[in-house]
C-alpha cells in the first residue's frame, strides 16, 4: 500500500485520491487533456469535449478511485489514476461511449485504436497508468514528477513493471526520465499516434 506521507523534493504531499473527490479528480483531468492530440481528435468541439471526456476518463481509469490506487496532490490539481495488476478499464463503458458519443466517421478508427491498446498491454502482471494530469496553471512545477516517483516506488517495492500510453509528445521526456521506454506505436487512420511505454522494476 502507498505510503501516504511520502514527499518528493519539497513538493506537496502525494495522497491517495478518494472516491468522494471524484468530481474534482475528473475536472483536473479534463483541464489537463484539453490540448491532448488523440483526445481532441476524438472530441474536436469544445462543448463535445467538456461533455464527454469525463465519461471517457471514468471508463478508462475510474476503477482506481474505487480501489484506492489513484494518487493526487492535496488540492487535486495533479492526479494520476493507476490500475493494479488485477484491475481493468471498463471496456463496456468505452464501447458504449464510442457507439453513442463519437462521430460516426471516427468510430471504426477509435475501435481499432482501443483494440490495439488492449492487445499491446504486457501479459505479465503490471501496474497500468491510463491517465495522469496536472491543471495547466500548475504545470511545470514538478507535480507530475512527484506523482510518478511515489507510485513507481510502489511498483519497485513489488518488483512489478509499469505501463502507459503516451498520447502527447510533450510528455514523453517526463516518462523517459522515470525509466519508461517506447515499445511500439499505435497509428490508425487519422488518429494522432499513441506510444506504448514500459518501465521495468528497479531494485
Amino acid at each position: 500500500m502507498l505510503d501516504v506521507s511520502s514527499r518528493v523534493d519539497a513538493m506537496p504531499a502525494i495522497l491517495l485520491a478518494e472516491a468522494r473527490h471524484a468530481e474534482r479528480v475528473f475536472a483536473t483531468l479534463t483541464l489537463a487533456f484539453a490540448a491532448d492530440p488523440p483526445t481532441r481528435w476524438l472530441f474536436p468541439e469544445s462543448e463535445q469535449f467538456v461533455l464527454h471526456f469525463p465519461t471517457f476518463a471514468r471508463a478508462l481509469g475510474g476503477v482506481a478511485l474505487a480501489r484506492q490506487t489513484a494518487v493526487a496532490t492535496g488540492d487535486h490539481s495533479a492526479v494520476a489514476l493507476w490500475l493494479a495488476p488485477d484491475a481493468a478499464s471498463d471496456e463496456e463503458a468505452l464501447v458504449r461511449l464510442v457507439e453513442e458519443d463519437v462521430a460516426p466517421q471516427k468510430r471504426a478508427v477509435m475501435a481499432a485504436v482501443v483494440e490495439q491498446m488492449v492487445r499491446r498491454h504486457p501479459r505479465e502482471p503490471h501496474w497500468y497508468l491510463p491517465l495522469i494530469g496536472v491543471e495547466p496553471a500548475r504545470q511545470g512545477k514538478g507535480l507530475g514528477a512527484a506523482l510518478m516517483q511515489v507510485a513507481l516506488a510502489r511498483c519497485d517495492a513489488a518488483g512489478l513493471p509499469a505501463y502507459l500510453e503516451s498520447t502527447n509528445p510533450r510528455n514523453r521526456p517526463l516518462y523517459e526520465r522515470h525509466g519508461f521506454g517506447a515499445v511500439g506505436e499505435i497509428r490508425v487512420g487519422d488518429c494522432p499516434p499513441i506510444v506504448p511505454m514500459l518501465r521495468r522494476a528497479r531494485s
